[in-house]
């Protein structure tokens, strides 16, 4: 239905959960009208948020879901690319073009020469991930990685150590004496943490922050260490030989849970203290006293973040870290071990949810970083002539703007856009849908910084004609003539076939019956908390923490990990700054998005 911008129902408050991709997945209240959200805050739903959520979201929503660059139907590109200059057109027609335009490129270069360019816009499971792939999967499309965008090397380093086992919950930090936070911007990236944090040290625990930039979270830190970009690696292996040199490693643990301790070791000892405190650039009476805290304290609880991952020796500097905590033994008991991969708690059957048996045998695999260069290159073969740019803005979010920028901009290249608002990246869409927002559709949240599933149903209709991501890759499916009944399945369905039904910690609901007004905790067996080496245990083929991964030897060689110098001739190196939403909407509110009406 056309957008209505008049309602006489008294507000009152929905629950709801935020899809931003963050590893905190609040739980929401949303005052609404019945049409429009009025105001968004935090709800109790979920015990972790309790209420608390970003300025971001609680500011910023009532104006992305009725703001003026709200998308509400089909629109048809009528100026050059970039132009913003677009017409209306119905959802038949736009669906008859998007069919056209793929089709097109099929039969002239194969069905690789499509391309799904999505990433994390939404993180609920079915706006997420779910018919979209299914439709992507049967039409044949090149298969797209995409984690090396984010979180898919410090993922990697975790699992390489405990395999596809969850790690500590962040709220056992309140049982810590000391907690050691590592390239992880807490009170921006990790909100809810900071509350963890401030609790554990009025109970009288220490705080030791390792970050090349003094963050926030380290003005309250008991020890912050402003190490050199990219050598956080060595300052872990001197820690570890040093801490084997004084005998102040838990050799019991280590014999009955860590495979490799040898071989790590030995790469360990090719870097003194001295050496740490000279590559890493930092004082030695720092990191004498790291140790002093560290080896006193009897529950060390560690969060390594994302911002290691972007240097050269990231993947290894996280392992590293992490290993600190594996043979100094702390593991084994509430609030101690390593605060990551929650999400790997939740009884996830994606396979059942995405269908990737549909997806043809040797179907290509490109590297999602690699996109922008991918569609400039007319060697690819076969070529790239058909983007479909949903639940992502590849010109704001990709590393090389102007090269996406020359991507996006060849006019042999067919386009669709789809997102809840105009974005960057919608403006060189020559077809461009218009998504419902999360507020519209019911939907499942797992998350990956927390262990509580939640649900949500619509807290107001459609906005315009505009329509969940669900229902627009059913539309597609039979518009290209998929006539299986996975292409038919409802909302409710797809939820049922996101998580298993069967397994302890759904407590006999389906995933379409967990309640609105709380979260469902993912615990370990008999309701216990999610403990290392006590309630979950190593996923790994020895059964092991590993050390040494023979997996990542045989794929990349590096087994250990292990610090390699990049060449440094200019006295500065780039850290992603914080961006601030306020800001991308104000270079918004500057350019002209014209809608030509039609006659």
């Amino acid at each position: 239905m056309p957008l209505d911008t008049a309602s006489t129902t008294p507000p009152q408050n929905k629950p709801s959960v935020c899809p931003l991709d963050c590893p905190d997945t609040c739980s929401l209240s949303v005052l609404t009208d019945g049409k429009h959200v009025l105001q968004v805050r935090g709800s109790d739903a979920n015990p972790y948020t309790a209420g608390a959520i970003c300025k971001k979201v609680s500011d910023y929503y009532p104006d992305f879901i009725h703001g003026e660059r709200r998308l509400t139907r089909p629109l048809l590109r009528t100026g050059p690319k970039g132009s913003l200059e677009y017409t209306p057109i119905s959802w038949d027609e736009a669906l008859d073009r998007i069919y056209n335009g793929l089709n097109a490129a099929i039969e002239k270069y194969g069905p690789e020469s499509v391309l799904p360019l999505n990433y994390a816009g939404p993180h609920g499971q079915l706006a997420g991930g779910s018919m979209d792939f299914r439709f992507f999967h049967k039409l044949g499309a090149s298969q797209l990685d995409r984690g090396p965008l984010c979180g898919a090397v410090r993922g990697t380093a975790y699992t390489s150590l405990f395999g596809n086992a969850p790690g500590m919950e962040p709220e056992q930090a309140v049982k810590s004496d000391l907690i050691v936070v590592a390239s992880n911007n807490v009170t921006v990236s990790n909100l809810h943490l900071a509350r963890i944090i401030k609790a554990a040290r009025k109970n009288g625990a220490k705080l030791i922050v390792i970050d090349p930039k003094k963050i926030k979270i380290a003005e309250q830190a008991d020890l912050y260490i402003q190490i050199k970009p990219g050598t956080d690696i060595v300052l872990f292996l001197a820690l570890a030989a040093e801490l084997e040199k004084r005998s102040a490693l838990d050799t019991d643990f280590i014999n009955h849970w860590v495979y490799g301790i040898e071989a790590y070791l030995e790469a360990a000892k090719e870097y003194s203290l001295d050496d740490a405190a000279r590559i890493c650039e930092i004082p030695m009476e720092q990191i004498q006293e790291f140790l002093h805290i560290y080896t006193a304290a009897k529950n060390v609880s560690m969060s390594v973040g994302n911002g290691a991952e972007r240097g050269h020796s990231g993947g290894s500097s996280i392992r590293a870290a992490m290993a600190l905590q594996v043979i100094t033994g702390n593991m084994g008991r509430a609030g101690a071990g390593v605060i990551a991969k929650q999400g790997l708690a939740f009884p996830a059957t994606t396979s059942k949810l995405r269908r990737p048996d549909l997806v043809p045998k040797g179907t290509r695999m490109l590297n999602i970083v690699d996109v922008a260069k991918h569609i400039l290159d007319d060697r690819l073969a076969p070529p790239i002539k058909a983007v479909f740019i949903y639940n992502h803005n590849p010109v704001c979010t990709h590393p090389d703007q102007n090269r996406m920028r020359r991507a996006l901009s060849r006019e042999d290249i067919f386009i669709v856009g789809c997102d809840v608002e105009m974005n960057d990246s919608m403006a060189y869409a020559d077809v461009v849908l218009p998504a419902s927002s999360h507020f519209e559709f019911p939907d499942i949240y797992a998350a990956y910084g927390q262990a509580h599933l939640q649900r949500a149903e619509p807290v107001i209709p459609t906005v315009g004609y505009s329509l969940p991501n669900t229902e627009i890759f059913r539309r597609l499916a039979a518009r290209f003539g998929f006539s299986d009944d996975l292409f038919k399945a409802d909302d409710y369905q797809l939820m049922d076939e996101a998580y298993d039904p069967t397994a302890p910690q759904m407590k006999g609901l389906r995933p379409s019956e967990v309640p609105l007004d709380r979260s469902l905790p993912m615990l370990a067996k008999n309701d216990q908390e999610l403990i290392m080496c006590k309630t979950v245990f190593p996923a790994t083929k020895t059964g092991k923490i590993e050390l040494y991964s023979e997996h990542l030897e045989q794929q990349f060689g590096y087994g250990l990990p292990r610090y390699e110098e990049v060449p440094q001739d200019l006295p500065f190196a780039l850290i992603s700054p914080i961006i601030q939403q306020t800001d991308k909407r104000n270079f918004w509110r500057t350019q002209r998005f014209n809608i030509h009406r039609a006659t």
